[in-house]
C-alpha cells in the first residue's frame, strides 16, 4: 500500500518489504513496478526474490521512503507537511504530479513534450499571476485552483 503513496513517512519502528515470495506468489497490485520505480531494480529484485524485510533508515538510504521519524512525532511531521503542500497551487500540484508519474514510463523526449506542455499551460493560470505576484509583493500567495 506504501508504494501506492506520492510520499512516504516512516516510524523508526517501521518494517517494509515484499515478501509475498514466501507464500509461492509474486507481489501483486503493481508491487513489482512501483518497488522498481520507487527505489531500483536491482533493490526491488534483491526484496522480491528474497523476501527479506528492511528497517525504515534502510528504506530511507534507498528511497523506499521520504523520511523517518521517531514514533511520537510522524503523525505532526506529516500534517506539517500536508500542510505546507496544502498551500500551493492546487493546479501546479496535479500538474506536477501529472508530469512526475510520467519521468520513468514511455518515451523520454514524449515526456518532456508533457512537462513542457503542462510547463506553458500553468502559465495562463491564475494560479501563475498570483504566485508571481504574491512573490513580488513578498507576501503569501492565495490560490485557488484555476
Amino acid at each position: 500500500m506504501a508504494l501506492a503513496c506520492d510520499i512516504r513517512l516512516a516510524s523508526t519502528s517501521a518494517r517494509f518489504g515484499q515478501p509475498e515470495i514466501n507464500l509461492g506468489v509474486i507481489p501483486g497490485w503493481g508491487g513489482t513496478v512501483r518497488l522498481a520505480r520507487a527505489t531500483s531494480v536491482g533493490f526491488a529484485k534483491e526484496l522480491i526474490f528474497s523476501g527479506r524485510l528492511v528497517d525504515a533508515d534502510e528504506a530511507r538510504e534507498r528511497g523506499l521512503v521520504n523520511a523517518v521519524h521517531e514514533p511520537d512525532e510522524l503523525v505532526d511531521a506529516a500534517v506539517d507537511l500536508a500542510t505546507s503542500m496544502s498551500q500551493k497551487s492546487p493546479l501546479a500540484m496535479a500538474y506536477a504530479k501529472e508530469s512526475l508519474g510520467l519521468a520513468l514510463q514511455g518515451d523520454y523526449k514524449e515526456s518532456l513534450e508533457t512537462e513542457g506542455r503542462l510547463f506553458s499551460m500553468i502559465f495562463a493560470s491564475a494560479d501563475q499571476a498570483e504566485g508571481m505576484s504574491a512573490f513580488i509583493e513578498k507576501r503569501d500567495p492565495e490560490f485557488i485552483g484555476r
